[in-house]
C-alpha cells in the first residue's frame, strides 16, 4: 500500500499507472491476442518478460485488477481468475502433490469442502481441525505436510480462525500458508498480517461488491521463499524465489486450466473495489445493529456474529479487525418455524444465493449449499435445519430490523 490512505490509493491506481489517453480507469482491452513488431520482443514475453501474449494468461485490464488487489493485500504480486473457485483450485492443483499432506480448517464453505474432497481422491491427504484452535492445527502435522489453509471468517459458521498463531508456526515449519480473506476483505485486515504465504478473494463478494461479475484472486505476500519448496518446475525458478510459486499458479491456473478472468468483468470488479471500504463499513455497522435486535429476540435461538460479546472469538476479533466485525452472520430460528414461510414473508432481504452484494440476502443452509452433505455432517458443522445465512447490505439499518421484526412476529 502507497503512503495514501486505502481508499485514495484504489481510487487512483488506474491513473497513476499511466491509463492510456489520460483515462481515468483502465480502458478494457477485448483482444484475444497481442501484436508485436519485433519476433525477438515476442518471443521474450513467451520467456518470462512482462508483456501479453495469449489473454488466456491475462490482458492490461486484468492487469490492472491484479495491481489493485496486490495494493489492498500489501502484497508484492497478485493473479486474477474467473471466479474465487478457479483461484483455489490453481493455488492446491498447481502446488500440491500425490503423497502430499494438506491441513485445512473444518468451518469452510460448502463449496470449497466439495473441493477438498477431490483433492483427496486424488491422492493429497487432508486433515480437517479446528482452526479457532493452534494446539488442534499442530497436531495434525506430519512429515508430508506442505500447506495450511483457512478462511479467516468462516463461511457461514463466522469463526474466526487462530490466524496469528498459524502464521507463527507455518513460519517455523516452512508451510505454505493460505488465507481466504473473502468474508474479513483487505480492509478490515490484510492476510499478510498474519503472516499468510498466500491470500485468496473471491472477487465476486465485497471487493466487486455489486453482484454483476465474477471472479477471483491470489496475491503474493512475499512472505515465503519457495526455493525450498520441492514442487517448483524448473521453468519456473527464475527470478527472487519469493516470485516463483505464483508464477507457477499462474501458469497451470491460467495457461494449462483456463481459469482466466474476462476483461469486462475485471473492469466492473475493478471499479467496484473503489468502495470496498466505505461500503463495508455501513455494511458492518448494519450487521452489528440487526445482530444485536436478533440475539434479544424470542424466536431466535442464536446468532453467529463476531462483533456479539457471546461469540466465542469475539475477543480475537476484535483484535485482529478493530470495531469492524464483517458482514455476515448465521442466525438460528426457532425449530418450530417453518423456515419456507418465515422466509417468504420477507420484502426488503431478498432470498438469493452470493454475499457481499450491496443489497441484504438471505439464505437458508441446510435445504440448499448444504443440502449434499447430508444431516449427520451438517449437524457436525452446527448447520440446523433453521440456520439461514445472510449477508448484509448498505440499506438504511431501521429498515433490515423492521423487515425481520414483521417476518418474525407472523412465523
Amino acid at each position: 500500500m502507497s503512503k495514501n490512505g486505502f481508499t485514495t490509493t484504489i481510487l487512483h491506481s488506474d491513473r497513476r499507472a499511466g491509463a492510456e489517453h489520460g483515462a481515468v480507469h483502465k480502458p478494457m482491452h477485448p483482444s484475444s491476442q497481442y501484436a508485436y513488431a519485433d519476433s525477438r520482443e515476442l518471443a521474450a514475453v513467451f520467456q518470462g518478460q512482462p508483456g501479453y501474449t495469449y489473454a488466456r494468461q491475462g490482458t492490461p485490464t486484468t492487469a490492472a485488477l491484479d495491481a489493485q488487489v496486490t495494493q489492498m493485500e500489501d502484497g508484492v504480486a497478485t493473479i486474477s481468475f474467473a471466479t474465487g473457485m478457479a483461484a483455489l483450485n490453481a493455488t492446491f492443483f498447481a502446488l500440491l502433490r500425490r503423497g502430499d499432506h494438506l491441513i485445512t480448517s473444518k468451518y469452510i464453505f460448502g463449496n470449497t469442502n466439495s473441493l477438498l474432497n477431490t483433492l483427496g481422491a486424488l491422492g493429497v491427504d487432508v486433515t480437517l481441525v479446528d482452526a479457532t484452535d493452534i494446539d488442534d492445527v499442530r497436531k495434525a502435522y506430519r512429515a508430508q505436510t506442505r500447506m495450511v489453509f483457512t478462511e479467516a471468517i468462516a463461511n457461514p459458521g463466522t469463526q474466526v480462525a487462530d490466524l496469528r498463531a498459524m502464521g507463527d508456526w507455518c513460519r517455523e515449519k516452512n508451510l505454505v500458508y493460505v488465507i481466504d480473506n473473502t468474508l474479513a476483505t483487505p480492509w478490515l485486515s490484510p492476510g499478510k498480517v498474519f503472516g499468510a504465504s498466500l491470500v485468496v478473494n473471491s472477487l465476486s463478494k465485497y471487493i466487486g461488491g455489486h453482484g454483476n461479475a465474477l471472479g477471483g484472486a491470489v496475491t503474493n505476500t512475499g512472505l515465503y521463499d519457495w526455493s525450498d519448496y520441492p514442487h517448483i518446475a524448473e521453468p519456473y525458478r527464475k527470478g527472487p524465489a519469493t516470485t516463483w510459486g505464483l508464477t507457477q499458479i499462474k501458469k497451470k491456473g491460467l495457461r494449462d486450466m483456463g481459469g482466466t478472468l474476462s476483461s469486462e468483468a475485471a473492469h466492473r470488479i475493478a471499479v467496484g473495489a473503489e468502495t470496498l471500504a466505505l461500503r463495508m463499513d455501513k455494511s458492518c455497522q448494519n450487521s452489528m445493529a440487526l445482530a444485536q435486535y436478533l440475539s434479544r429476540h424470542p424466536k431466535v435461538v442464536k446468532v453467529h456474529y463476531p462483533g456479539l460479546a457471546s461469540h466465542p472469538q469475539h475477543e480475537r476479533a476484535a483484535d485482529y479487525f478493530g470495531n469492524r466485525f464483517g458482514a455476515l452472520m448465521g442466525v438460528d430460528l426457532a425449530p418450530d418455524i417453518d423456515v419456507f414461510e418465515f422466509l417468504n414473508r420477507l420484502r426488503v432481504l431478498i432470498l438469493a444465493t452470493h454475499l457481499g452484494d450491496t443489497r441484504t440476502l438471505v439464505l437458508p443452509m441446510a435445504q440448499t449449499i448444504y443440502y449434499e452433505m447430508g444431516a449427520q455432517q451438517r449437524a457436525l458443522m452446527g448447520i440446523s435445519d433453521t440456520f439461514l445465512r445472510m449477508s448484509v447490505g448498505i440499506e438504511d439499518t431501521q429498515d433490515l430490523i423492521d423487515d425481520f421484526a414483521q417476518a418474525l412476529d407472523r412465523s
